[in-house]
């Protein structure tokens, strides 16, 4: 009795130690590593045996909603700020946007990271539940494999849309280039719906060459559509469950951009190079490099241009998306809505049950080259 005592009390302090933190995958990882193995006691307390979905088919919600796109009232601005330029992973660099105490939870986004990995770098094997990524290379190449067998490289200008789901262990890890430059791009992560939590994991591989592109003013806005929609041209569908749009503009000097968004959706944008000036109701304020600008739920469209005498053009990345209503309850990379949840993840990951079992024993090959 005084054994299981112990063990029930150490079980509780477990749950608040994950309720009050917030640790990031590098400390997730090593972790679960020296958590013990799970007894018959515990197992049976967390329900390790609850059906799960096993269907593989889409099963997102529609990216361009049903309802007319206008751009006749222009978002204000919340609040912008610069992205700090902190340490990642194993040896990556980031500028993190989205998941900071400036702008957390802003639903359905969890987390963005400007990544530069250098050479020697990257993300070896670690977990992912309850969840999207979305990986939009800018420069380089990076290899992918998982726990199921699926392997692939997206190089410059691909995207890699990954549906968690109800787990997945997987290894994103760069190719060396060959000048020793370090490969650059955006990592999204995005909330899913409750009901979808438990779907089977599910990538999409979106190549340069697919993303429509587009122009508008005179050819002094360029516009990639990742996913969704800009200037009546539309990106390809069934990319990511969660409704998400993300836009690549580039602006000339004197070039401005009308772009409608879906109404009560959350906004922001991230400006890569260059200054752009955000304007609504006659107020305009100007963004620099590696600023996040966050818009109010109000209004159906964003302003933005380049004044006609700067000396270079700029260039930002638009996302949208809908708001889940629903908790968001983090630990690292599980993404569930309950304390009893993150539980249920730590001790899936460990048991290999629910959605892990193929992390029993397995390793990958493109990770080993940062097992020290």
């Amino acid at each position: 009795m005084k054994t299981l005592s112990t063990i029930f009390f150490a079980l509780i302090a477990i749950a608040i130690a994950v309720y009050r933190s917030e640790f990031m995958l590098s400390r997730v990882t090593q972790l679960s590593k020296q958590i013990t193995p799970i007894t018959r006691f515990t197992s049976a307390f967390y329900n390790t045996t609850r059906d799960m979905s096993t269907s593989t088919m889409f099963s997102g919600l529609p990216v361009i909603p049903d309802e007319p796109l206008t751009t006749n009232a222009p978002r204000k601005i919340a609040k912008s700020f610069l992205a700090i330029e902190q340490s990642e992973g194993a040896g990556a660099r980031v500028r993190r946007s989205v998941g900071t105490p400036k702008l957390r939870n802003f639903s359905p986004f969890l987390m963005l990271d400007h990544f530069a990995i250098p050479p020697g770098a990257g993300f070896p094997d670690h977990p992912h539940r309850g969840q999207e990524t979305i990986t939009y290379l800018l420069s380089g190449a990076v290899d992918h494999e998982d726990f199921a067998g699926n392997k692939g490289t997206i190089e410059t200008g691909d995207l890699q849309f990954m549906t968690a789901g109800r787990g997945i262990v997987h290894a994103e890890m760069p190719r060396q280039n060959a000048d020793g430059s370090p490969n650059v791009g955006m990592q999204l992560w995005v909330d899913l719906p409750k009901e979808l939590k438990s779907c089977e994991p599910r990538y999409r591989d979106l190549r340069a060459k697919e993303i429509p592109e587009t122009t508008a003013d005179n050819g002094k806005v360029h516009v990639k559509v990742i996913s969704g929609k800009a200037y009546e041209t539309e990106s390809l569908k069934e990319l990511a469950y969660t409704p998400v749009w993300l836009l690549d503009f580039t602006v000339q000097p004197g070039g401005t951009v009308k772009q409608s968004l879906p109404k009560g959706w959350n906004a922001f944008a991230y400006t890569l190079n260059g200054t752009t000036i955000f304007s609504s109701d006659g107020v305009s304020r100007p963004i620099e490099q590696y600023h996040n600008v966050v818009f109010e739920q109000g209004g159906d469209s964003i302003e933005a241009s380049v004044e006609e005498g700067a000396e270079k053009e700029s260039r930002f990345i638009l996302v949208a998306g809908l708001p889940l209503d629903q908790p968001i309850v983090q630990y690292g990379p599980f993404v569930v809505t309950s304390r009893d949840e993150v539980m249920q993840a730590m001790m899936d990951y460990q048991t290999h049950s629910n959605g892990f079992e193929r992390a029993n024993n397995w390793e990958s090959e493109i990770g080993k080259s940062m097992v020290h």
